[in-house]
């Protein structure tokens, strides 16, 4: 038997039966996808997604009939990547993988070994980097969006994240692999901290160290930081995830 898998999307909020969806979004469905009435298609509104059927189809405007709910596979491991600002090319692939591989936020990071011209042109990026979050979001089937929270500098975002396991990605040999830090600690929420390609800085680990992170170790081959974001959190999501 053919399992139809049909295209998902993300709208504002239902409301009773029906949705809409407007803008860019819309825009994008109506007029590169061709949608027209009679389609069925997948809405989200970040907590349930139904099965919808297009009733009106515009430039910039697309009306939906909801006909049921379909079930939604919501993780119970909730994982906050914090992500030193890096090449902005290097980043939003990261993030863009980091959405497919189910992390719930991200934090990017003002390191201290971050390129200052990056980090001046960062908030320029944000509404950029939102709707590669979005799109990554829809591609995957995920039911909600991951947050992206403000730049930040790294004493200030790891002194935020207080539960769950806490791990910095670092390159000193002594510290234990990813796979020890892991084992054994079951937990609903995981927090990595990834840094850029300079590495953390002797001041960024003590801050880390300090409010309960614990170092970890992908091993001796030297990863880029775009690299480190897929191994990590796939490893995160084996070791901790529960499907």
């Amino acid at each position: 038997m053919r399992v139809t898998v049909r295209r998902r999307f993300f709208v504002p909020q239902f409301d009773g039966l029906n949705a809409v969806m407007e803008g860019e979004a819309a825009h994008h469905l109506g007029r590169v996808l061709r949608a027209q009435e009679g389609q069925l298609y997948e809405l989200s509104d970040g907590e349930k997604v139904w099965l919808a059927r297009i009733e009106k189809a515009g430039r910039d405007r697309v009306e939906f009939a909801l006909l049921e709910e379909v079930p939604a596979h919501k993780p119970a491991l909730h994982v906050t990547l914090l992500l030193a600002i890096v090449k902005f090319d290097a980043f939003e692939w990261a993030i863009e993988k980091a959405t497919e591989l189910g992390v719930n936020a991200i934090v990017p990071l003002a390191a201290t070994r971050s390129e200052k011209g990056l980090l001046a042109a960062a908030e320029k990026r944000a509404e950029r980097w939102r709707k590669i979050l979005l799109e990554a979001s829809q591609q995957s089937r995920r039911v909600n969006v991951p947050a992206l929270e403000t730049a930040a500098k790294p004493e200030q975002a790891f002194a935020a994240h207080a539960n769950g396991i806490r791990l910095i990605l670092s390159e000193q040999a002594t510290a234990p692999s990813l796979r020890v830090a892991l084992a054994g600690k079951p937990a609903a929420a995981a927090v990595m901290a990834i840094g850029p390609e300079g590495g953390w800085t002797d001041a960024e680990f003590a801050s880390a160290k300090t409010v309960g992170f614990a170092e970890a170790s992908l091993g001796r081959l030297i990863l880029r930081t775009e690299t480190a974001v897929i191994a990590s959190l796939a490893a995160v999501n084996y070791a901790l995830g529960t499907d």
